[in-house]
């Protein structure tokens, strides 16, 4: 099972796909549905959660949760049409040399 970014770029086309064919049952469908105010809000919502799972010393409640945190996240940036390629070139930019 791949434990890299590329298990985040697959999530990505998969929320992307659903975002195109709305096919009816799917979580991601809905909150689509419900609009970015929506979406936000979880992504919201579940970093709490990884902060009190953290503050709480529940290692397993932060990695679920972690793993809610980055699937709201890429809902998120599908909403905004913003590929996930352009955060991680923000983040290579903000690396020191």
């Amino acid at each position: 099972m791949p434990s890299d970014s590329t298990v985040l770029d697959r999530l990505y086309a998969t929320i992307i796909q659903r975002k195109a064919d709305a096919p009816a049952g799917s979580y991601t469908t809905s909150l689509f549905a419900q609009g970015r105010p929506r979406i936000a809000q979880k992504v919201g919502e579940e970093a709490i959660e990884v902060v009190m799972a953290s503050a709480l010393g529940q290692n397993d409640r932060v990695v679920y949760e972690s793993a809610d945190v980055l699937y709201h996240l890429l809902v998120l940036l599908a909403a905004h049409d913003i590929a996930p390629d352009d955060v991680y070139r923000e983040l290579e930019r903000r690396m020191k040399p």
